[in-house]
């Protein structure tokens, strides 16, 4: 009998974290819990920490670390706080599998530390591979780590591919719910935060859902597709299916098509993160097409919604423009939740930021090269690589900043 794997969990109490724990509940011989992180949400947090009595505990935010409750920890654990306590945890031999499902870029450093070791990266966080794809796939291919992806996509795509090199592969095909919004008519102007919070299908968090409403979600899917299978932009394709139960299908050099089929629930592809190669004994009924009774396909909307169109773009300029791209939508999503900005604003605001960037900065800076000297040539090149595109994330951030304050007015909702 295997002994059971070793896990840390990133992102906790978010909804893939939870479905994580469902997991590891449903198969404690199969998985061990050994560290839990979470960025602000420490009541969530205690009472997995009471649960699940784990060695090792992270927590992002020290303002909200303060009001964390300390009589939780069991003996012997440890309380890592911090923006950096993700990347230690992810760093800890101690673990065999680390689950990265930390929103938005603040998750590229922990899926580096993930795969620079060698460990088993199960990647929920897209923006890892959106911003640093270069970076984090070159590093896994030295340390001979593996990444498994947790969105439905890219899990369906890794099962229709497996053991087939990027030669055979004509076209790389992921599938969309379309969001709240695909049946609207008329204007997406006055779109409310708490209209566009309500997806069809599936349950996710603030950031995601309204992404997913604007088909940003779908463009950085296409850029981490791109990454994880060395396949070009131009050779993904993007189709909106409202049942959401095909989510990837796979064209091969000769014209057969392999497609991966599952009901909308994101434990499956957690689930199978965790167990590859092998395949557990599922924790939903099984799938029964009859009774689903049609399959519908439908392209999407580029010009209603642009994002999509504006991700693919910064993926083909390349450089750092994911990074800008990335950055300013995650503050742009962020000002359309607080009010400040109308939902079609956010990919005004991409779209000018992007414009104010050259894809191809200047080298890193003396210190970031001097820090790297020492290591071997590949390593010095992740690690420069990745100080230019956090330096370029925070300089998008202040310019998405400041254009939206020039652009700030109520907005009702």
């Amino acid at each position: 009998m295997k002994h059971p794997s070793t896990v840390v969990l990133l992102g906790s109490t978010g909804s893939i974290g939870t479905r994580a724990l469902d997991v590891a509940r449903a198969h404690p011989d199969r998985i061990r819990v050994a560290g839990l992180f979470a960025w602000r949400r420490v009541e969530a947090l205690a009472d997995q920490v009471r649960a699940w009595r784990v060695p090792l505990v992270g927590i992002g935010d020290p303002e909200a670390a303060a009001r964390f409750d300390r009589s939780s920890l069991p003996p012997g654990c440890r309380l890592l706080v911090g923006p950096d306590a993700a990347t230690e945890m992810a760093a800890d031999p101690s673990s065999s599998i680390v689950v990265n499902a930390v929103v938005g870029s603040a998750g590229l450093s922990p899926s580096l530390a993930a795969v620079s070791r060698g460990a088993r990266l199960a990647l929920a966080n897209k923006e890892s591979l959106v911003v640093a794809g270069k970076q984090v796939m070159s590093a896994a291919r030295r340390h001979g780590a593996t990444i498994l992806p947790i969105d439905s996509e890219h899990s369906g795509l890794f099962q229709c591919l497996e053991g087939r090199g990027s030669d055979q592969i004509r076209r790389l095909t992921i599938t969309a719910s379309g969001g709240p919004f695909r049946d609207r008519p008329g204007s997406l102007r006055d779109v409310t935060p708490a209209e566009a919070l309500k997806h069809p299908v599936w349950p996710m968090g603030s950031r995601i859902t309204i992404d997913s409403a604007t088909l940003m979600n779908k463009g950085l899917e296409v850029l981490e597709a791109h990454w994880l299978f060395d396949v070009p932009l131009d050779a993904i394709d993007v189709l909106v299916h409202r049942q959401s139960i095909v989510h990837a299908l796979v064209e091969f050099v000769d014209g057969s098509v392999i497609a991966q089929l599952a009901r909308p629930d994101m434990i499956l592809p957690v689930q199978y993160a965790l167990s590859w190669p092998d395949r557990w004994l599922p924790p939903l009924p099984p799938l029964d097409l009859g009774v689903l009774g049609r399959l519908d396909f439908e392209p999407p909307d580029h010009e209603r919604f642009p994002c999509l169109r504006l991700a693919i773009q910064a993926g083909k300029a390349g450089g750092v423009m994911p990074a800008v791209m990335n950055a300013a939508d995650e503050i742009a999503v962020a000002a359309f939740l607080a009010g400040e900005i109308r939902f079609t604003d956010i990919p005004v605001v991409i779209a000018e930021v992007m414009d104010r960037f050259d894809p191809e900065r200047s080298p890193a800076d003396k210190d970031s090269r001097q820090a790297a000297s020492g290591i071997d040539p590949a390593e010095c090149d992740e690690v420069t690589g990745v100080t230019r595109i956090l330096a370029v994330d925070n300089e998008a951030r202040e310019a998405s900043r400041r254009l939206i304050h020039t652009m700030v007015r109520p907005v009702a909702g």
